[in-house]
C-alpha cells in the first residue's frame, strides 16, 4: 500500500439483533421504518463485508430463516430497489424462492443458461445445475456479503436471475407476469450493483 494512502479502518460486523425489528408495529412512522431499515442493511452489509468471519456469514444466510421472511419484508420490503435494504430484500426473496422451488429453478436455470453464456458464467452455478446445486450457489451468494465485495454479490444473484427468467420464457409455462418480474429484478440488482462499484449504494 503507497505511504500517502491511508489504511481502511476495520471494523467489527455488527451482529444481528432481533430488536432492530422489534418497534415496526402497525401504526408506526413510515419514516421511521424506512430509516430504521436503512440503518439495519447499513450495518449488515457494511459491518460484514471483508470480515471473513464464518459465523457472520451464516447468520446472514439464515437471518430469513430464524427471523422469518415475512419480518424481514415488513422492514425491507419497501425500501427502494437500489438500495442497500433493498438489494437484501430481493436476495432473501431470490435465495427463499430456490429453496421453496429447487426443482423448478434448476428447470428455469437449465433452460436458460445456453442461451445466456456470459450471465452462466457468472452465476457459477455447478454444471449439471441440479436443485442441490442450485441452493449451494445461492447460498454461496448470500455468504458473499461477509467475504466477497458485494458488487460480486450483486452481481451474480442479478446473472443468476436473468438466466433463470430467460429460461422462464423459453420454456412458456410461467405467465408473462412472471417472467417479467423476474428479469425485472436481474435489472434492478444488475443496477445497484453499477451504484456499489461507484460507491454511490447507501
Amino acid at each position: 500500500m503507497p505511504e500517502d494512502q491511508p489504511s481502511r479502518p476495520h471494523h467489527r460486523p455488527a451482529p444481528f439483533r432481533a430488536s432492530w425489528f422489534e418497534d415496526m408495529e402497525g401504526g408506526t412512522d413510515p419514516a421511521l421504518v424506512s430509516e430504521a431499515a436503512d440503518r439495519a442493511a447499513q450495518l449488515l452489509v457494511r459491518g460484514a463485508a471483508g470480515s471473513g468471519d464464518a459465523g457472520v456469514a451464516e447468520r446472514l444466510l439464515h437471518l430469513a430463516d430464524t427471523e422469518g421472511i415475512e419480518t424481514i419484508a415488513e422492514v425491507w420490503a419497501g425500501s427502494h430497489a437500489e438500495s442497500l435494504a433493498g438489494c437484501l430484500w430481493r436476495l432473501f426473496v431470490l435465495r427463499s424462492w430456490v429453496h421453496r422451488e429447487p426443482v423448478r429453478a434448476a428447470r428455469e436455470y437449465d433452460a436458460g443458461r445456453s442461451r445466456v453464456p456470459v450471465s452462466e458464467v457468472v452465476a457459477g452455478v455447478a454444471d449439471p445445475p441440479g436443485p442441490d446445486e442450485l441452493r449451494a450457489m445461492v447460498d454461496e451468494v448470500l455468504r458473499g456479503i461477509a467475504h466477497s465485495d458485494f458488487a460480486d454479490v450483486l452481481l451474480r444473484a442479478a446473472a443468476f436471475a436473468r438466466v433463470v427468467a430467460t429460461g422462464r420464457a423459453v420454456l412458456a409455462e410461467p405467465t408473462h407476469g412472471e417472467v417479467r418480474r423476474m428479469l425485472v429484478l436481474a435489472e434492478q440488482l444488475q443496477a445497484s450493483a453499477r451504484l456499489e462499484l461507484d460507491g454511490r449504494l447507501a
